[in-house]
């Protein structure tokens, strides 16, 4: 058996609780670390943050246990409970949910030799290198469909699952690698509340996951290897085919070339999908119309509804897909035509009825039926999602001749008032979502009351919309920023609170939060809702751990609050500052931010905004102040806070804050290694929260009671 203050084990101990601060047992099992280390040390020490200084840090910590075998005991007992802590309640590797893969296509054609590179890649003896293949080729000519088609034809070799992330395809539209890490995990079955939150350990924890699974991964839409590198694992079982548009350097995988498809292939598609009369009776046509399509798939496709057609020689620039895309248009009616065009002006992630009717000026069902029928004829894709609403995207090329058809057809002056009606939609929608998730808190703009925007009956639903819109929301503060309407990116960005508070979509709100800030400081500095965007920013930035800018942040948020007046927020401003200092083991800084904050609290008057909050703002803060003092070894004055902060909880009947503050003075007691005392505030933590779905507070609440009992049968 390993040492428990070993420096391996030390070393294990610190790397785990690091690891696992996105729920909430995890940040509890970090500050409760961070006071461990102060009183073994005899000294405030900063949380470390690169491995360098975690190696410091668990270094320090070996050889202070070994001088005092009080600590030492009550290290090993607190390290024995903590492997968990950060991982959930499982505290193992997540086993692979249903296959990610999208619907392969029916009528596949040719590619054999790609097939057979992807069989040989797959098949490959494991030497410790990744598995992988780069399959690449020009828009349109069936990349995604050739990486798709082979996994569905070969599921069998992949019983723990299939994966697939859209990449976007390009640098202005990526996704960010930390938010597709976590969609792969979503697909795993891992929730979001056992995943790292720093970049470098969610792709660790990613390989972890991986390790010892059958599993196929595809990454589609890529642009660059560094894109996708932390995806990358060299587990045994693991294949990862990336489709890209062209093969880059800095990838180590077999290349497997997607080119046009032969003239003989090409007719092959189009009899399967119209049938030989069909094709007998455009003999005169099909020469130009396979010259046309230029052996593209998506083209033969599209072109396949208008065979006897005549069309005039071959696309302009080369681009088959394009032209597939004018030969359609030139088919529409003027209604659908025109949605086709305005949709166009933005790239939006997901396009659906609401949206499309607002920018048209239609009703959501005409604009439903448009919709479907541009995706009928491969103007639109279906977007694979799980959300009750069809949604749609363009591929790019298609959004750029709609764009162009756009710009030449309605003018500009139509396309920027096409844009300001979807940025306003966006708008509506997602104050009106925000209102309904969190209709208490003053952080979430008033709902603009608009028609249309939906009803939701419960906060969940609402927070579920609020998510399966994040895309486009962020999409929407960009559009804003370059429209010169940071009133409306201000407004959009506060009603992403909900989803940072709870829904921890933090990498893919990151970029937003960054232009809502700097949009307020230049165009309403001094202000609260710059205060406000600052402090939310600072707070997403925390829980990233990004703690040097997340520190700059909620300094210029407190600053600008209290330039502002808005006493509420300059207060959370400054307990959000304390809670950063909380996670940097900063406790005596900690304490005191968090006395700076209810020091503008008590100066509040009744007609005040968030006035109302108070009583509760001050109870969390004498928590805070208790959690701090347990930090500084404090134990008795930190007992005395968090006791006053129970009587309120309990008093208005938050249950929520009550098991929490139950759970930090049972710490403050097996801080002393008082198990008796400690015990019956466990058990009344978890009485609290019985049926409350609280899985990982109360998964860390039985850690702690294992603890009580490993220190009776020492003291026994």
């Amino acid at each position: 058996m390993l040492d428990p203050i070993s420096l391996t084990a030390v070393s294990a101990v610190l790397g785990a609780v690091g690891s696992g601060m996105a729920n909430e047992a995890g940040k509890w099992a970090w500050e409760s670390t961070g006071g461990f280390v102060r009183r073994i040390a005899g000294r405030e020490v900063p949380a470390p943050t690169a491995p360098g200084e975690l190696d410091a840090v668990a270094r320090m910590v070996s050889d202070g246990l070994r001088q005092d075998p009080r600590l030492a005991s009550s290290w090993a007992a607190f390290a024995s409970g903590v492997g968990g802590a950060g991982r959930g309640p499982a505290g193992a590797v997540p086993r692979a949910g249903q296959p990610g893969l999208p619907a392969s296509t029916r009528f596949f054609t040719d590619r054999k030799e790609g097939l057979k590179s992807l069989d040989r890649e797959a098949s490959r003896r494991a030497d410790g290198t990744p598995r992988l293949a780069l399959v690449h080729g020009a828009e349109g000519m069936g990349t995604s469909a050739l990486a798709v088609h082979w996994g569905v034809r070969q599921a069998g070799l992949f019983p723990d699952g299939q994966l697939y992330a859209d990449l976007a395809g390009t640098a202005a539209a990526a996704r960010g690698t930390g938010t597709v890490i976590r969609a792969l995990l979503r697909q795993l079955g891992v929730p979001d509340e056992e995943m790292p939150t720093s970049a470098d350990r969610l792709s660790e924890f990613f390989r972890l996951c991986v390790a010892d699974l059958r599993l196929l991964i595809v990454l589609d839409h890529v642009y660059s290897a560094a894109q996708i590198r932390p995806l990358l694992t060299s587990a045994p079982a693991v294949f990862t085919i990336v489709v890209a548009r062209n093969p880059f350097p800095g990838l180590d995988a077999v290349r497997v070339p997607v080119g046009p498809l032969t003239d003989k292939d090409a007719v092959r598609l189009l009899t399967r999908l119209v049938d030989k009369p069909a094709i007998a009776a455009a003999r005169a046509t099909l020469p130009s119309v396979l010259a046309r399509c230029g052996g593209s798939p998506y083209a033969l496709r599209a072109a396949a509804p208008r065979l006897t057609a005549p069309v005039s020689g071959t696309p302009a620039g080369g681009d088959p897909v394009r032209a597939a895309a004018q030969d359609t248009y030139g088919s529409l009616e003027p209604g659908t035509a025109k949605l086709y065009r305005l949709l166009a002006v933005r790239e939006w992630p997901a396009l659906d009825a609401a949206v499309a009717a607002r920018v048209t000026g239609t009703t959501a069902e005409d604009a439903e039926r448009r919709l479907d029928e541009l995706a009928d004829g491969l103007l639109l894709e279906r977007n694979t999602t799980t959300h009750a609403l069809p949604r749609y995207h363009y591929r790019p090329a298609v959004r750029v001749h709609a764009e162009a058809a756009a710009v030449q057809e309605e003018g500009i002056a139509a396309c920027s008032a096409a844009l300001a009606r979807a940025l306003r939609w966006y708008v509506d929608l997602s104050t009106s979502l925000a209102h309904q998730v969190l209709p208490e808190s003053w952080r979430v703009p008033a709902p603009s009351g608009a028609r249309g925007t939906p009803a939701f009956e419960s906060r969940g639903d609402a927070l579920d919309a609020l998510v399966a819109e994040s895309g486009n929301l962020v999409q929407a503060v960009h559009c804003a920023e370059e429209s010169g309407d940071p009133a409306s990116a201000v407004r959009l960005c506060r009603s992403l609170w909900p989803l940072q508070l709870k829904a921890g979509r933090h990498e893919t709100l990151l970029p937003a939060l960054r232009a809502g800030a700097r949009l307020a400081e230049a165009h309403l500095p001094g202000s609260a809702d710059a205060g406000a965007l600052h402090a939310q920013l600072a707070h997403t930035l925390t829980e990233l751990r990004l703690w040097d800018e997340a520190e700059a942040e909620a300094l210029a948020a407190a600053r600008a609050e209290e330039s502002a007046g808005h006493k509420r927020g300059q207060a959370s401003a400054t307990e959000f500052l304390g809670l950063l200092r909380l996670r940097q083991w900063r406790f005596q800084e900690a304490y005191e931010c968090f006395e700076a904050a209810d020091a503008v609290l008590i100066t509040m008057r009744a007609d005040d905004e968030g006035a109302a909050d108070v009583p509760r703002a001050r109870a969390l803060l004498e928590r805070h102040r208790g959690r701090a003092l347990r930090g500084l070894g404090r134990f008795e004055e930190s007992r005395d806070r968090l006791d006053t902060a129970l009587g309120h909880f309990r008093a208005g009947g938050d249950t929520y804050n009550t098991a929490r503050t139950l759970t930090d003075l049972a710490e403050t007691w097996l801080d002393e290694s008082d198990v008796a005392a400690a015990r019956p505030l466990i058990e009344a933590a978890m009485t609290t929260l019985s049926g409350q779905s609280a899985e990982y507070h109360v998964a860390y609440l039985r850690s702690m009671r294992e603890r009580c009992t490993a220190g009776e049968r020492d003291s026994g």
